[in-house]
């Protein structure tokens, strides 16, 4: 299969799935299991969870990326044994009562092991993990006095579950008493609702909006819910929908289209990929711009990322808008993804900066607003650069080769003043030195995703030239080759649990295979990767 053929299939993929693709949870289909046996394909999320357990116990991503997928799926597979759910399936039942027991031993390590400062930036994690210790708890009290069969041990075991090191359930506690005394929650609450136990269940002033949902996840959704009846219907619609989807399990966020689509559109354009896209795509992220921007879903906060990003796609596609929405996000130093937040992310300055960049370079409205703002983003960005080069940390990824790529692509193609270049060659230098042996690069291991966003650094820097940029080039590009789209699909994005956006990577692999080529196959593209036109038709 050609190269633009393979782009075309993916925009005709995305838009034949108006919901987006997003890999499963199991931080969200515990949750399920948990909170919604009547819900279809129970069985299945049960199966899921058993198969998704690692051999030596535990679910999710390396280090302190397991500690909530694990309490999640602990939490709900005990849950459905103290139900009696699995009493019907002898050989599930034995599973079940297995997965529970390591789960247990895990978390009795980890909790007590890692300090709440060496978690990583997930949502709400300061909420999810004692809200899971608290419930677990539950049980094991429980436990002590009637236990499953084959738990009867953990009448007797000590310690007792703890939260980690540094972390408390204030927060937790304050949520919880605001929502049940009638407070109004901020939005970005409202997708990790499930959080705050039985206050959450028709909790006032909590409507479920768009295709149904609450906060754009299926656990808040099913935890506002609790027992359907005929006063929610579109709720239950929601989740049948989801469920059915994805085969049983589901994703942290659904729908995700806005941001599948700006994310992919903006990743082909950039790369020089032309291919056609749907009128109706780009109407579908134009209607969702408004004079506060967008949010990735409905049920979530406008924000700074999603607009930036859509405002992006959106130029480069032709038809850009003004970028005036971004300035409520502006602290005066940087750019929040939503107001209130907790830090600051480089990977949403650096598509600020791509947003505001554009608008100031193609529009004719050089004015000294955007001129300032973009001198300003290129040193907050700069500034942000790890000693070897890198940007080493994001709150919405958890590989730095997203970030640094961000960050590169942000400053090579719009930043202003002299310690762009400097920056942009460091990246270069950190990132050749990361390469692994077989060509590929990655935080744990070479995957197909942090290659293409490598990839992407050595290509935008302009250092093709380069003997030895050249040659890393062509290693990862063939590592990509051998790879035909076929990395295990790990999972890497930040949301409740790790996920994998799976029509974004490949947007990002397409692109930058597309993109290298020049340097490294044999085959001349049609368009190069330095024009600044768009590079994608519209219908």
């Amino acid at each position: 299969m050609s190269l633009l053929t393979a782009a075309r299939d993916l925009v005709g993929e995305m838009t034949a799935t108006p919901t987006g693709q997003s890999s499963v949870s199991v931080y969200e289909t515990g949750r399920l299991v948990s909170l919604s046996p009547w819900l279809t394909l129970h069985a299945e999320r049960i199966r899921y969870l058993l198969d998704a357990e690692h051999p030596r116990g535990g679910w999710g991503g390396p280090g302190g990326y397991g500690l909530v997928p694990t309490l999640s799926a602990t939490e709900g597979l005990l849950a459905a044994l103290r139900r009696g759910d699995l009493a019907g399936s002898p050989a599930q039942f034995r599973g079940a009562v297995a997965a529970v027991d390591r789960g247990l031993s895990v978390l009795g390590e980890r909790l007590a092991a890692v300090p709440a400062s060496a978690l990583p930036d997930m949502p709400a994690i300061d909420l999810i993990v004692p809200a899971l210790v608290e419930a677990l708890t539950v049980h094991l009290d429980a436990v002590r006095d009637d236990p499953p069969p084959g738990l009867e041990r953990w009448r007797q075991v000590a310690p007792r579950l703890s939260l980690p090191p540094g972390m408390t359930p204030t927060r937790l506690a304050r949520v919880r008493a605001a929502l049940a005394s009638g407070h109004p929650l901020p939005d970005k609450l409202m997708h990790a609702l499930e959080v705050t136990g039985p206050a959450a269940r028709r909790a006032a002033g909590v409507v479920p909006v768009g295709p149904g949902t609450v906060g754009a996840s299926p656990a808040a959704t099913a935890a506002w819910l609790g027992v359907p009846d005929a006063t929610t219907s579109t709720a239950r619609a929601y989740l049948e929908r989801v469920v059915r989807q994805h085969g049983g399990p589901v994703p942290c966020t659904s729908p995700i289209s806005v941001f599948e689509r700006s994310w992919v559109l903006s990743t082909l354009s950039r790369a020089g990929v032309p291919v056609t896209v749907p009128p109706s795509v780009l109407a579908s992220l134009l209607d969702t711009l408004g004079p506060a921007g967008t949010a990735t879903a409905p049920g979530l906060p406008v924000d700074a990322d999603t607009t930036s990003v859509t405002l992006y796609a959106l130029a480069r596609a032709g038809h850009p808008v003004d970028p005036s929405s971004l300035w409520s996000f502006d602290t005066g130093e940087h750019f929040c993804t939503w107001p209130k937040e907790d830090g600051a992310s480089i990977t949403t300055n650096a598509h600020v900066l791509d947003a505001f960049g554009w608008h100031w370079r193609h529009t004719g409205e050089r004015s000294r607003q955007l001129a300032s703002v973009v001198r300003r983003l290129t040193t907050w960005l700069t500034d942000r650069q790890a000693p070897e080069g890198s940007w080493s940390s994001d709150r919405w990824h958890a590989s730095p080769f997203y970030a640094t790529s961000c960050a590169v692509l942000a400053l090579h193609g719009y930043g202003v003043g002299a310690a762009v270049d400097p920056a942009v060659r460091r990246a270069v230098q950190w990132v050749l030195a990361g390469q692994h042996p077989d060509g590929s690069w990655g935080r744990w291991g070479g995957t197909a995703e942090e290659t293409a966003y490598a990839l992407q650094v050595l290509l935008a820097a302009g250092q093709p030239a380069s003997d030895r940029c050249a040659e890393a080039i062509g290693r990862g590009w063939r590592w990509l080759a051998t790879m035909a789209g076929s990395d295990g699909e790990p999972a890497l994005w930040h949301d409740k649990d790790l996920y994998r956006p799976s029509l974004i990577v490949r947007a990002a692999v397409l692109g930058v295979t597309w993109w290298g080529r020049r340097c490294a196959g044999p085959e001349p593209v049609e368009a190069g990767p330095s024009s600044r036109s768009a590079m994608i038709r519209i219908a």
